[in-house]
């Protein structure tokens, strides 16, 4: 299953700034669409190959008793020039693809009956992950 957008205005694109901001926390703590969710507590950027591995990581342990929910899609392109290119002739082509991850973003929710099996899915999809991130889950 390959993260990357079908379609884009526009092959590249700039950087663009990223600030730290935490967006409304009342709405960040609710889980819509399961009852385990895991929560960036850092902010960066998770590389398409990185969302793969731990959506990959947690349907290994879930399986058929829980259904997992996907919050961020990589929609930023990341353009890298050869190795051994001299400086000038233009932006290189498109790398790879990106997520930008501000502190506070839920990253992926579970929906499932059984609380350990949830709890060991989030634990190792935490350590697939270059970010600090939280496990929590409703009440």
């Amino acid at each position: 299953m390959a993260f990357i957008p079908r379609q884009f205005k526009y092959k590249k694109q700039q950087k663009g700034r990223f600030c730290n901001k935490i967006n409304n926390i009342s709405e960040l703590n609710n889980l819509k669409f399961g009852s385990f969710g895991l929560k960036s507590v850092d902010f960066g950027r998770l590389n398409s190959k990185q969302i793969e591995s731990m959506y990959q990581s947690i349907n290994k342990i879930i399986k058929k008793n829980g259904r997992v929910v996907l919050k961020i899609f990589p929609h930023t392109p990341v353009s890298k020039k050869p190795i051994e290119v001299r400086m000038g002739k233009g932006k290189g082509n498109v790398d790879h693809w990106v997520a930008k991850i501000k502190s506070g973003t839920v990253l992926c929710e579970i929906e499932t009956t059984f609380k350990s099996l949830a709890l060991k899915a989030l634990n190792l999809a935490q350590l697939r992950l270059p970010l600090k991130t939280k496990i929590y889950y409703q009440k």
